[in-house]
């Protein structure tokens, strides 16, 4: 897939105290100066690829076609993990074997997984311990130059994937979990309208209940404005999944609530 134009975004755990990001723009600009930067977030909990890995889910395909996507969230830097670029029919994708682009290989067409073997798009290093700028960064912007998706190394048939629990029926209930709880304390699962609508043909009811951490709710509503500032709601946010929140509230705080949590419809 030909890149469109030279826009890079960038996706880690490394923060903004730190010279880590500001090294891998310094990379990009230094290999082509004409190259856009966006940060997607720089802000992923520590070690968490499932974190990125929905940020990145949730982001990536707003962006004009041939957007390269570097995400850099690697506990494994330095070991034999392999680094990879993955292309689809619109997007290129770059960073660790790790599981980070799980929704990638699962929602885009025409995907292609290669290692990026070649030494000629890494930076000499004394140390191990930063990939983000040595190798992810330059490889990227090396793409922007017009480097063939082939010169970068072979393709490799296996790459590593995080388990997708998907909800389904357990009982008389859907069941399912909480898959990131954002920086408003917003409780985001992977309950959707469609399984709202399962359900309903189900229960013979309107509206379903939702239970998650002792609470039961019983009405779905269309904004934040609509919820209580003293108890959870649930509304379908813009990205079409079910979330309980508290308006003006945090909701993952008043319901002692985690990642993973199990919530039910019935």
């Amino acid at each position: 897939m030909p890149v469109a134009i030279p826009l890079i975004t960038l996706l880690t755990d490394f923060g903004e105290r730190d010279y880590f990001v500001a090294s891998m723009k310094g990379v990009i600009l230094n290999i082509n100066p004409q190259a856009k930067i966006v940060d997607l977030s720089h802000h992923v909990t520590p070690h968490d690829v499932a974190d990125a890995a929905y940020l990145l889910k949730s982001c990536y395909r707003y962006f004009p076609d041939g957007t390269i996507h570097v995400a850099v969230v690697d506990p494994g830097v330095g070991t034999a993990r392999p680094p990879l670029l993955v292309s689809s029919s619109q997007y290129v994708f770059i960073g660790p074997d790790n599981g980070l682009f799980t929704h990638i290989y699962q929602e885009e067409s025409g995907v292609e997984v290669r290692h990026i073997e070649n030494r000629q798009y890494r930076l000499d290093s004394e140390g191990a311990t930063f990939d983000g700028r040595d190798l992810f960064a330059p490889a990227a912007a090396w793409l922007t130059k017009g480097q063939p998706m082939g010169s970068f190394g072979r393709l490799v048939p296996n790459y590593e994937r995080l388990p997708i629990a998907e909800p389904g029926w357990d009982k008389h209930v859907m069941a399912g979990h909480i898959l990131y709880i954002d920086r408003f304390g917003n409780l985001i699962s992977n309950l959707t309208a469609y399984h709202l609508k399962e359900v309903r043909g189900v229960a013979k009811r309107s509206e379903p209940y939702i239970r998650i951490g002792g609470h039961t709710i019983d009405k779905i509503v269309r904004t934040y404005a609509e919820g209580s500032p003293d108890s959870p709601g649930a509304l379908i946010n813009s990205n079409g999944y079910l979330e309980i929140f508290i308006r003006e509230g945090r909701a993952a705080d008043r319901l002692s609530t985690a990642r993973g949590a199990r919530i039910e419809l019935c």
